[in-house]
């Protein structure tokens, strides 16, 4: 297998990976014909911020159980998870950084404790408390489609039919319990045996909707279905970002204020498709060359905060390398690492996060630490 470090895994690989695993020979060949799309991160020699990264992960963000949601510890009591907490969003991510980078020693590892701390009978726990020794009984649908394509992703990059029986059964699970009526729902609460109403767009992940194991037709009409359903919260070439989520029984698309993560994910997932508006890329170079994409925006466009995340700079830069650009994938890493703690004497050594509060949130880390093998 190729030691290569830097891999973006294209439409094409995954959609190979569809056509079935029957043996190694058969994944082999589908490894002979994948070709990396564009391995910017490769190309910028940002190795070195990625490894410092990936080393504060992993000694200090990290736990028997998984990867905490913030360095700084709390009662983890709060509706929010916070602390030492773990959620299946970071071990999906650590799981897909395993598979781009060609570890399946610790891709396996990883996989095990997936299934030890998140596996319910109705799919993967968002949540999990240590303190509360408390395991949330409903999912996310954006993690678990997350967990199901780095499945799919190890399975092209390590040559190996061994993750296919993992995909099916938590595939045909999902779908069970996550999509109704072709249409795909946020969550599904294993206790109150119940979904919600609406599905925020940026869960919208058409390229991860193609690996359920479910027939064609009803694939089709899941994919049609929620890609036009994400196309259509479009919120206007003045602001071309997307609505927040789209209620199924009322039959409206609904936001309060537009937040930044959600919009550039939704338009992540829409690149991945083919389907990005050149309005919105414009808008993300623009903003993210002047430093000025921040945190939250109304729904006419008028910033109503100054935060600039890591997070933002960190999916700007995995779009870019889905579209194949690397100007604004340069300018977004960056902008990105303007955040990376480089003072060797601090505790947040190659994190990113609050030196003087003592916190570092997973989510930035992981998105940074995925933006950097793409």
């Amino acid at each position: 297998m190729s030691k290569r470090r830097s891999i973006l895994l294209s439409s094409m690989a995954l959609l190979m990976f569809l056509t079935a695993c029957e043996a190694d020979d058969s994944t082999a060949k589908q490894w002979d014909a994948y070709q990396a799309k564009h391995a910017f991160g490769e190309q910028l020699h940002v190795t070195g911020n990625r490894d410092i990264l990936y080393q504060f992960i992993a000694n200090n963000l990290s736990s028997n159980d998984g990867i905490y949601t913030n360095l700084l510890e709390t009662d983890q009591i709060g509706e929010a998870a916070s602390g030492h907490e773990v959620l299946s969003e970071s071990a999906g991510l650590m799981l897909r950084y395993y598979a781009l980078t060609g570890q399946k020693q610790q891709f396996d590892a990883q996989w095990q404790r997936v299934k030890r701390t998140f596996d319910l009978t109705t799919g993967f726990s968002y949540r999990f408390s240590p303190k509360q020794q408390k395991t949330y009984t409903l999912n996310a649908a954006i993690d678990d489609l997350r967990i199901l394509r780095a499945l799919a992703e190890a399975s092209v990059v390590f040559r190996t039919s061994e993750y296919k029986t993992d995909l099916d059964t938590y595939g045909k699970r999902f779908y069970q319990y996550n999509v109704a009526d072709d249409h795909l729902y946020d969550f599904y609460d294993e206790t109150y045996k119940m979904r919600n109403t609406f599905v925020t767009l940026c869960y919208i992940d058409n390229l991860s909707l193609k690996l359920l194991p479910i027939p064609e037709p009803k694939k089709a009409a899941l994919e049609t279905g929620m890609l036009q359903i994400a196309q259509k919260g479009y919120l206007s070439d003045e602001f071309p970002f997307y609505q927040t989520r789209y209620d199924y029984n009322a039959k409206v698309y609904q936001s309060d204020n537009i937040n930044t993560v959600e919009s550039l994910l939704t338009i992540l997932n829409l690149a991945e498709a083919g389907k990005q508006r050149e309005a919105s890329i414009h808008f993300i170079k623009e903003h993210v060359q002047s430093g000025t994409l921040v945190g939250q925006y109304t729904k006419e466009g008028k910033p109503l905060n100054d935060v600039r995340s890591t997070a933002i700079y960190a999916i700007a830069a995995q779009i870019a390398s889905v579209i194949g650009d690397k100007e604004l994938y340069e300018d977004s890493i960056r902008r990105m690492n303007e955040f990376q703690i480089l003072d060797a004497q601090s505790s947040l050594y190659g994190g990113y996060g609050d030196t003087n509060a003592k916190q570092a949130y997973s989510f930035d880390n992981l998105m940074a630490l995925i933006a950097l093998v793409h």
